[in-house]
């Protein structure tokens, strides 16, 4: 399941409900919360802002989902990503998955979130008390997603 949204979430209801999804047949479920930091491009960050592409993020998250699937033998997915004003500390976003077996979990997380950092449509503002400005593509990022091609 995929959200972008403005509300924030529950990390134990978002695990709750992928344990459910396959009780008799999950081993195991990897997840991965972010948070807004006070810092980034700027030192002194004090909230961020978030847009993005409506119906463009969900198809090229859907996209990334169903390239894991093809990786790993994982069960469920979520991805729950926030948009608009950020504060200090609060969750921006979750990727969770279950599996049979931890590695596939572990493996599909990470590779679901270093590929959403590169690919998804989303841009980010960071806040300061100077100003606002928006955040740059991190080659970091480009290069953590190619490193998982074959």
């Amino acid at each position: 399941m995929i959200s972008v949204q403005t509300a924030d979430f529950s990390i134990a209801e978002e695990y709750q409900a992928l344990r459910e999804q396959n009780p008799k047949h999950t081993g195991a479920i990897a997840t991965f919360s972010g948070l807004v930091r006070d810092f980034g491009d700027q030192s002194d960050v004090t909230a961020i802002y978030l847009e993005h592409y409506p119906g463009m993020t969900e198809r090229q998250l859907q996209v990334i989902i169903d390239t894991a699937k093809t990786r790993w033998d994982i069960q469920e997915t979520r991805i729950i990503h926030r948009i608009g004003k950020l504060e200090l500390s609060e969750q921006i976003v979750f990727v969770g998955v279950s599996s049979a077996h931890r590695t596939d979990a572990f493996q599909a997380c990470q590779f679901i979130m270093d590929f959403l950092k590169a690919d998804a449509p989303f841009w980010k503002k960071e806040l300061t008390n100077d100003g606002e400005s928006w955040v740059q593509a991190k080659d970091s990022d480009a290069s953590k997603a190619k490193s998982w091609q074959p």
